[in-house]
C-alpha cells in the first residue's frame, strides 16, 4: 500500500521539494525514517493561517507576501495559496484595489485544502473576482458572460473532456450568466440585488422572454433535456440561491466516459502542478477514487493520495516558479531580504519585485485570466538571465547578519575534499541525488583549479576558500537541475 511505503532519502527530498521551498537536509534525515502516509500526514495537519497581504501600493502587499513566505513554518500552505491564485486568477490592475485582492489572498488560505465547492462557491462571491470578471457588471437587461464563461472554462469543467469532447455550450454560457446578474459589492462585502437579477417571470413576450433557465442539454449525462436550476418547473429556487445551485449542478457533471469532469479536472491540475507535466489518465483516476474526490469534494484527502502514489515519485521534473526559485534559495541559504523594498544586499541591490518581474512573475498580478504559463514557458533568454542574476546577487551579499551568505554557518569548513565540498552545497541547495556525475566533476573542477593549474586541498582555506564557496553555491544555483523540482 502507498501509504505504509516507507521513505528514503530521494523520495524525502522530492516530497519536501514538491509540497515546499526546497528540502532542508535536517528535515530530508528526519522524513527518511517515516511512511509516505505519515510524512504527508504531517504536511497536511497545518491549521490554514489568516493572513491577507495589504498596503497602500501592489508593490507593498507583493512585499508582505514574500516575507510571509520566507517566514512561514507551513510551505504548503503557501504552495496551494499560490497554486489557487493561478488557478482564479485575479488581477491588481484590472481590480485596482489592494485591499480587495488581500481578501481575497485570505479567502484562498483559508480554503485551499478544504471543501473544493465550498472554495468555488466563496470565488463566486468574492469581490476581486466580481470586478475581474464583470459580475459586478452583469444585469438583468444586458447579461455579462465573462464569470459564467470562465466559472466553466478555466476553474471548473474545462473546455474539453479526455476524449476531447466539449464539456459545455455557448447556451450553457448564457443562462449560467443569468444565474450571476444582480450580484455586487458594498465595502468588501457581497450581497444580492434582487431588482437587477434575471428573474424568469421578469419579460414578457419575444424576443424578451428569456424562459426558464436550462443547462448541460447536451453535455455532462443530465439527459436530452439538462438540468432546470431556475424557473417554472425547477425544484431549485430562483434569485440568490442560482448562483450556488449552479456550482452544485457543475459538481454533478460527467464526461464522455462517465467519470466526473470536474474532479479529473481538478486532480490533473494538482498532480501538474505538485508532480509534473502530462500525468496519466490512470494516476488522476486512481487519486480520483482512492480519495473519494468526486463526491467528497475534499481537497486534503486528494493531496493525499497524490503524495503517497508510486507517479509522484517518479514523475518527470518540473520548471520550478520565479517564486519558487526566490523563497526556496532564501529559506536554504537562510538569508533575509533586506529595507522597505526588500532587496538582495549584493550584486546591484535590485528590489525582489523587479527581481520576480524580470523571471516573468510578479505576484498578485497573473499576465491574464488564464493564469501564468508553467513549465518551459517560464525559462526564455531573459528571464534565465534574471534567475542568474538573482543568484549572483545572493553570492554577492557579504555584508554581514542574515542578509548576507555566511557560508560558515551553512556548510563544515573542516573539509578539505573537494567532492565532500560539492556534496555539502548541493545536499544543503538540495539536488544532491540530481547531479550527474559529469556535472559534479564540473563543480569538482571549479573548486581544484585555479588560473588553469590544480591547487591542493589545503589551499581551499580562509578567503580562497570563502570565494571558492560562494561560487560553487552560484553554480549549482544556474544549474539545470537547481531550475527543476
Amino acid at each position: 500500500m502507498p501509504d505504509s511505503t516507507p521513505l528514503n532519502e530521494q523520495d524525502a527530498r522530492r516530497l519536501l521539494r514538491r509540497t515546499g521551498f526546497g528540502a532542508p537536509q535536517a528535515q530530508v534525515v528526519e522524513f527518511a525514517t517515516l511512511t509516505r502516509g505519515d510524512a504527508v500526514n504531517e504536511l497536511l495537519s497545518f491549521k490554514p493561517q489568516g493572513f491577507k497581504p495589504g498596503g497602500k501600493l501592489h508593490q507593498d502587499a507583493h512585499g508582505k507576501w514574500v516575507k510571509f513566505m520566507l517566514k512561514t513554518k507551513f510551505p504548503l500552505q503557501e504552495k496551494l495559496v499560490l497554486f489557487w491564485h493561478d488557478h482564479f486568477a485575479t488581477g491588481i490592475s484590472k481590480v485596482g484595489d489592494v485591499k480587495l485582492m488581500g481578501i481575497q489572498n485570505g479567502l484562498l488560505r483559508k480554503n485551499c485544502k478544504g471543501h473544493f465547492g465550498d472554495l468555488v462557491k466563496a470565488i463566486n462571491k468574492d469581490p476581486a473576482m466580481m470586478e475581474y470578471l464583470d459580475t459586478v457588471r452583469n444585469g438583468k437587461f444586458v447579461p455579462n458572460e465573462n464569470y459564467a464563461r470562465e466559472l466553466q472554462e478555466l476553474f471548473t469543467l474545462g473546455v474539453k473532456d479526455s476524449n476531447g469532447n466539449d464539456n459545455y455550450t455557448q447556451e450553457d454560457i448564457v443562462q449560467i450568466a443569468r444565474a450571476f446578474t444582480g450580484w455586487r459589492y458594498d465595502k468588501a462585502k457581497p450581497y444580492f440585488n434582487a431588482d437587477d437579477h434575471d428573474f424568469n417571470s421578469e419579460f414578457e413576450g419575444p424576443p424578451e422572454n428569456r424562459g426558464p433557465k436550462d443547462i448541460f442539454k447536451s453535455t455532462g449525462g443530465f439527459g436530452a433535456g439538462g438540468v432546470r436550476f431556475a424557473g417554472d418547473g425547477s425544484p431549485y429556487p430562483e434569485g440568490a440561491a442560482e448562483i450556488d445551485t449552479v456550482v452544485d449542478l457543475i459538481l454533478q457533471h460527467r464526461d464522455s466516459d462517465g467519470r466526473n469532469t470536474v474532479a479529473r479536472r481538478i486532480a490533473r491540475r494538482l498532480i501538474e502542478y505538485f508532480a509534473g507535466p502530462s500525468p496519466g489518465l490512470a494516476f488522476i483516476d486512481d487519486v480520483v477514487a482512492s480519495s473519494g474526490f468526486d463526491t467528497n469534494w475534499d481537497l486534503s484527502a486528494l493531496l493525499h493520495e497524490i503524495f503517497v502514489h508510486d507517479d509522484f515519485y517518479t514523475a518527470a521534473r518540473s520548471v520550478r516558479w520565479p517564486i519558487d526559485y526566490v523563497v526556496g534559495s532564501l529559506r536554504l541559504l537562510k538569508m533575509k531580504l533586506k529595507g522597505r523594498d526588500l532587496y538582495v544586499d549584493g550584486g546591484d541591490y535590485t528590489p525582489i519585485f523587479d527581481q520576480l518581474g524580470n523571471m516573468g512573475q510578479i505576484l498578485l498580478e497573473p499576465p491574464s485570466v488564464f493564469g501564468w504559463d508553467w513549465e518551459t514557458a517560464w525559462i526564455s533568454s531573459s528571464t534565465l538571465l534574471a534567475r542568474y542574476g538573482f543568484a549572483r546577487d545572493l553570492v554577492m551579499a557579504r555584508s554581514g547578519g542574515g542578509s548576507s551568505l555566511q557560508t560558515d554557518k551553512l556548510i563544515d569548513l573542516g573539509l578539505t575534499d573537494a567532492g565532500a565540498i560539492v556534496d555539502a552545497v548541493t545536499s544543503l541547495l538540495g539536488v544532491k541525488d540530481d547531479l550527474g556525475a559529469a556535472e559534479k566533476a564540473i563543480l569538482v573542477d571549479y573548486l581544484t583549479v585555479a588560473e588553469g593549474q590544480p591547487v591542493t586541498p589545503d589551499l581551499l582555506d580562509d578567503d580562497y576558500r570563502n570565494r571558492k564557496l560562494h561560487g560553487l553555491v552560484a553554480l549549482v544555483m544556474q544549474s539545470p537541475a537547481y531550475q527543476l523540482h
